[in-house]
């Protein structure tokens, strides 16, 4: 192996035939010169046996066969040196010996003969040296690449053979399919392999010496999640994934970012088809705003509106270092990009002012928000200012300054709400719809349009608990549940977003939006896929602890979409949710009240008057209890 230095005995029987060679080929050289005209075959054979054997004396006495040749140093050069200069005086001696010549002859012999051993026994060390880096170089990168297989035999599995054919990370073995019947199949001159057992999987890991498996669609990923993934983990066994086409635009090359799978792709659903041509038909020349665009949301909405040339993009966020961060992130990917980075707070209506003065935005996305529900019990105050009043101040000014349609974001929290957080953003809804309803019917003058949208939680935001888990994990645990029952429904950031787009597309406005979530998860069993993923055994490596509901936290969320409380848009994952509708001047006297309670910090009197304007506001788990009727 390439660890192992070379046998001493082989450098040795090298040397010496090197050593006869060199002084062959020099003696043949010489007997055609003037000077060695003398000189017969029987001469040239018995000059170059003589030099083999007294190299071979001389390198045992200097002991140069001794040196490591891949580490010689100038003085082990000095010692091959002495050894050739001592073979050659031998040399001399015994022909000046037994056949006296002349010393002139003899000198010049021995100096070309030392001349000739000494540089082809440099050229050939000089070449292993080299030899042996371009082998161990190739060993190495040999070692380092990951033996994988392709799981599937469809199109987009055979594809990225080709694209990882060159790929100094990653060594295609063959595919793995579930299908048996693909057992004797070659594709692309590659072998497809089944295993439907642990033992199986483990099996043939051991013979064709597999460290991974790459995945190129979700889909399949989610389709093997309790299976071979499972397996897969159990052996140790990484679970790679193909970057969706979010994370390879650019000048990324596909085999850069082939990565680990992540909990975000299991918990996925199937692509949800939305009308591209219409989304970029409408925002496409305009000049959007995005409030809340340094948050998990907002950004995500920035990054996408990027793609559908837009006029000019406003961000709007009073987070210093994440607005930095995602400036920079569109200055390197986006370059022609008109946008416009504007720390700001939703609270400060003079700002606001100032934005939709200087830059008249024809759409705004309103994303700000206040999110975390045990802050927001514990900070009620704080929580009616932004989520509330802030909304209420971007609404207004969307109809001062004749914005054409205002987006706000909301949260599946604000049915039936349980907690201040859910409660804000319910109310939040309230007044934009009231608002929207008010113009319609020419009681407000103005041409805004007003769409709300609701959706669950979203994988890795900011805070959230994948997260967070991930960080626990990382640390050594404990994973820290709040409830082994809890569970939640989970949308990925740029699916929420794409629906987000796609609802302003298809909403006639005044309207509140809602998407259909899929299946919830339950919270203890996304822990344990999380510690597996990170090659854990749950309770044993890192342990789960159950810690007990938060103040206002729910055990289940509402379900947002169903056909007893919404109803169908053209969209199959997209419904409006049937409300109570309010009317707007009863509203706006209320929302002056509770404004006035927020600021003065009047905590009792301002949650009271929250559970009178959303009369389902029932607090859970919390001090505010003692206020519901």
């Amino acid at each position: 192996m390439v660890s192992q230095y070379l046998n001493t005995r082989v450098v040795f029987v090298l040397d010496v035939v090197l050593s006869a060679v060199a002084s062959f080929l020099m003696i043949l050289a010489a007997s055609g010169t003037e000077q060695g005209a003398a000189i017969t075959p029987v001469i040239i054979l018995q000059w170059s046996i003589a030099s083999g054997f007294l190299f071979a004396v001389s390198s045992v006495i200097i002991r140069s066969y001794r040196i490591i040749i891949r580490h010689s140093t100038m003085r082990d050069l000095a010692r091959l040196v002495t050894t050739v200069c001592l073979a050659e005086i031998m040399q001399g001696l015994i022909v000046f010996i037994v056949e006296p010549t002349p010393l002139t002859d003899i000198l010049w012999l021995m100096l070309l003969d030392a001349i000739f051993t000494f540089v082809l026994l440099i050229a050939v060390r000089l070449s292993m040296i080299v030899a042996y880096d371009l082998f161990k170089s190739k060993v190495r990168e040999r070692l380092n690449r990951k033996r994988i297989l392709v799981y599937g035999t469809h199109e987009k599995s055979i594809a990225v053979i080709t694209r990882l054919f060159d790929s100094t990370h990653y060594d295609i073995v063959g595919f793995i399919s579930p299908d048996s019947s693909d057992k004797r199949l070659r594709i692309s001159n590659f072998k497809v392999y089944h295993a439907h057992t642990e033992e199986e999987l483990n099996e043939l890991a051991v013979d064709l010496g597999i460290n991974g498996i790459l995945f190129t669609t979700d889909a399949d990923a989610q389709s093997e999640q309790d299976n071979l993934i499972q397996m897969a983990t159990t052996l140790n066994i990484k679970i790679l994934v193909v970057p969706n086409i979010n994370e390879v635009e650019g000048n990324n090359l596909l085999h850069y970012r082939v990565r680990e799978i992540k909990i975000e792709d299991l918990l996925g659903r199937p692509e949800i088809e939305i009308s591209i041509d219409k989304i970029k038909e409408m925002f496409s020349g305009k000049v959007v705003m995005v409030t809340g665009a340094a948050g998990s949301i907002g950004s995500e909405l920035c990054r996408q509106l990027a793609k559908l040339d837009v006029e000019k993009l406003i961000m709007f966020d009073n987070a210093e270092t994440p607005m930095h961060n995602i400036r920079l992130e569109l200055e390197d990917t986006c370059p022609q990009l008109d946008f416009v980075p504007i720390i700001g707070d939703v609270r400060s209506l003079d700002r606001l002012d100032f934005v939709f003065r200087e830059h008249h935005p024809s759409v705004v996305f309103h994303a700000a928000a206040y999110k975390h529900v045990p802050l927001m019990e514990e900070n009620p105050c704080e929580a009616v200012h932004v989520n509330v009043i802030g909304s209420k101040n971007v609404a207004n000014k969307c109809l001062e300054y004749d914005v054409k349609m205002m987006v706000m974001v909301s949260t599946d929290k604000a049915v039936n709400p349980t907690n201040i957080m859910g409660c804000t953003k319910r109310l939040a809804e309230i007044y934009v719809q009231s608002l929207g309803l008010a113009v319609a019917s020419g009681k407000v003058k103005g041409n805004t349009k007003f769409v709300t949208t609701r959706f669950g939680n979203v994988l890795g935001s900011n805070g959230s608990v994948i997260p967070r888990f991930r960080k626990q994990i990382e640390s050594g645990g404990p994973v820290t549940v709040t409830d082994p029952k809890i569970n939640r429904f989970f949308m990925t950031i740029p699916e929420a977003c794409r629906l987000v787009m796609e609802a302003a597309t298809i909403s006639t406005g005044n309207q509140i939006v809602v998407f259909d979530m899929g299946t919830p998860v339950k919270i203890v069993d996304l822990a344990r896929r999380m510690i597996e993923l990170a090659g854990f055994v749950p309770d044993k490596d890192i342990q789960i602890v159950f810690t007990g509901l938060r103040p206002g936290e729910k055990l289940y969320e509402e379900v947002l979409s169903t056909t007893e409380n919404t109803d169908p848009t053209s969209h199959d994952r997209i419904r409006v949710a049937r409300v109570r509708e309010h009317d707007y001047d009863e509203i706006n006297a209320l929302f002056e009240r509770l404004e006035k309670l927020a600021v003065d910090v009047y905590i009792p009197d301002m949650v009271c008057l929250m559970k009178d304007i959303v009369p389902e506001f029932k607090s859970k788990n919390s001090r505010f209890e003692i206020y519901d009727k």
